[in-house]
């Protein structure tokens, strides 16, 4: 039995998994990929608006944040650094586009149709054709509604009541203060709430899907781009 084969990957804390990947051990990259893609792939398109665009966001994150793994020192959970790191790249892309739209006069409206299209992609539970037709009609209604909210807004929202982050979580996340976390979450939901039935709440966990295929193949993509890496003795280009 190898020592690899040994190692108990599962009770492995934070540190030991980021000594792991610095160590360029895939099983160790796969399982902390395979842990955060639904949570960093929803706080990346709530700032995008794009699948495509979040896909790239989160994987480029990935990648940055495993460059410089010698620099996470378990202040914050793993995590937490991720969804800091992928919130970065994703607002750094999000003006890059806006200057891009700015240049052709197009507008900085969120455009929802390629993600729509594909948004049944994933791994969900076999239902009728008709009770699939109601749950597509619903993620429509809820994700619709989401993506027409104030940026800052979307982003609080979906970080707690799609993703289920704490206040104090989502706070250390965006590196804002609890308070603004609760008012930015508080004014979201009222705006909600004048278009959203009530009882269409209990389906937001089912809106926004990125597992299954989609979350296999972010993770195979990282791991294969992580192996042309070298990784530096210390890091520095985040800190936790």
């Amino acid at each position: 039995m190898t020592a690899q084969a040994r190692i108990d990957y599962q009770t492995l804390s934070d540190a030991e998994l980021a000594d792991r990947i610095a160590a360029r051990d895939g099983t160790a990259v796969r399982i902390i990929t395979e842990r955060n893609n639904q949570r960093l792939f929803r706080a990346a398109w709530s700032i995008l608006g794009q699948r495509a665009e979040a896909e790239d966001a989160v994987q480029s994150a990935y990648l940055n944040a495993f460059a410089s793994i010698t620099g996470f020192r378990g202040g914050a959970s793993l995590s937490t650094w991720l969804t800091r790191i992928v919130i970065n790249e994703a607002l750094g892309r999000r003006r890059a586009m806006l200057r891009r739209r700015a240049q052709l006069d197009t507008g900085s409206v969120v455009i929802m149709d390629e993600y729509r299209n594909k948004l049944t992609r994933g791994s969900a539970t076999p239902v009728s054709p008709e009770g699939a037709a109601a749950q597509e009609q619903i993620r429509q209604i809820l994700e619709q509604a989401v993506a027409r909210l104030p940026a800052h807004y979307r982003l609080v929202f979906v970080l707690l009541d799609v993703e289920g982050l704490s206040i104090e979580a989502a706070a250390e996340a965006l590196a804002i203060p609890p308070g603004t976390v609760k008012s930015r979450h508080l004014r979201a939901r009222r705006r909600l709430q004048q278009e959203l039935d009530p009882d269409l709440r209990s389906a937001l966990q089912g809106t926004f899907p990125f597992a299954g295929a989609d979350c296999e193949a972010l993770s195979a993509r990282v791991a294969a781009a992580l192996s042309n890496f070298d990784f530096p003795s210390d890091g520095d280009a985040h800190n936790d």
